[in-house]
């Protein structure tokens, strides 16, 4: 049997549309269990913010309900450490309304009579939260719009797993302290790990205008300006620190994510800190156009090994971001561009 050069086409033609339809299937059945596989790990990441969030309200009500003694406090103290374990114990399906429960509670609490630092505590789990409910929602977002397609439906192409859910919560801003504190919800700092030719890296070593007893280390960087993308931002802030220009395209990453809140300069900072790496020449570090602010809290800087951050943390100086030493191989892997890790929460 024969056949014509049009049968032969069309016969081509319609294997040609099945291995294209074959392949789209498969592409986007990856592509959806990659998706799902983000929205689980948000969840996670999620609920142990939430997790946190609880043991951080249990804190608060310990200590609104000490002395002196108060009638009204004792019983606001014993519903918010109910709502907090309760909060621990929920299912998925109740977990928005306890949250939520959780969330009214913490709102009535006069943070004025607690300590500072449980303040930025408590600033700082909610700030967590807030980010990692983002993250999952967004997650969740993208899932269910390719989940959801006529021709993913049809062929099944999202199997047997459920779809994921949205987490809407109240999201409570923290007040001002007793103390003046501020806190500044909107700050987004881009920061990079600086490495030179022999694997140190750069540290300036800074100070709280308010404290400057107490010095402590951290890494290159600054606040992302509104029109700003983060690595322009990382560049200017690397030139205005150490007078370096770097290309914004040799930045990798970022790597690392950090949510950060501590007081400074009497406010109480709220940070999204995303770090990138970098690789440079040795050179010797010299501010080209520090801030007003940097000028009155940068004192010094220095090119540092993983056991130089060992001792300076040892010696009462803190190297942020915690655990820096152990985090350097990672970083410099990237910077050398052997390896290209997806951004990770650090501390």
């Amino acid at each position: 049997m024969t056949f014509s050069a049009t049968t032969v086409l069309v016969l081509a033609l319609i294997a040609a549309v099945v291995v294209a339809i074959g392949l789209w299937a498969y592409s986007t059945a990856n592509r959806l269990d990659r998706l799902h596989v983000r929205s689980d790990q948000s969840w996670q990441a999620l609920d142990a913010a939430l997790a946190r969030r609880a043991v951080v309200a249990r804190s608060v009500a310990g200590a609104i309900a000490g002395p002196p003694a108060d009638p009204a406090l004792t019983e606001q103290a014993k519903a918010l450490a109910a709502l907090a374990d309760r909060a621990e114990r929920a299912g998925r399906a109740e977990r928005e309304t306890v949250e939520n429960q959780l969330s009214g509670a913490l709102s009535t609490i006069d943070i004025e009579n607690l300590r500072p630092q449980l303040v930025a505590e408590l600033a700082d789990a909610e700030a967590r939260v807030l980010i990692a409910r983002r993250f999952h929602n967004d997650a969740v977002r993208d899932t269910l719009a390719l989940r959801t397609r006529r021709s993913v439906r049809l062929l099944h192409l999202g199997g047997t797993a459920p779809l994921p859910t949205y987490f809407e919560i109240t999201e409570r801003a923290t007040p001002a302290a007793s103390t003046g504190l501020t806190v500044d919800t909107t700050r987004t700092t881009a920061r990079i790990v600086l490495f030179d030719d022999v694997g140190r890296t750069l540290l300036m070593r800074g100070n709280d205008p308010k404290t400057p007893d107490v010095s402590f280390w951290f890494t290159v960087g600054g606040v992302v300006d509104p029109d700003e993308t983060l690595r322009d931002a990382a560049v200017r802030e690397l030139y205005d620190e150490t007078g370096y220009k770097a290309d914004p395209d040799s930045l990798c990453g970022p790597i690392w994510r950090r949510v950060a809140v501590f007081p400074f300069d009497g406010d109480l900072i709220r940070s999204e800190e995303l770090f990138f790496a970098l690789r440079v020449p040795a050179y010797e570090p010299q501010a080209a156009n520090p801030a007003a602010i940097e000028r009155r809290s940068i004192t010094g800087n220095k090119w540092c090994t993983a056991e130089d951050i060992v001792r300076l943390d040892s010696s009462g100086e803190t190297v942020y971001p915690y655990n820096l030493d152990q985090l350097l191989p990672e970083a410099a892997a990237a910077a050398s561009g052997q390896a290209h890790p997806e951004v990770r929460s650090i501390r």
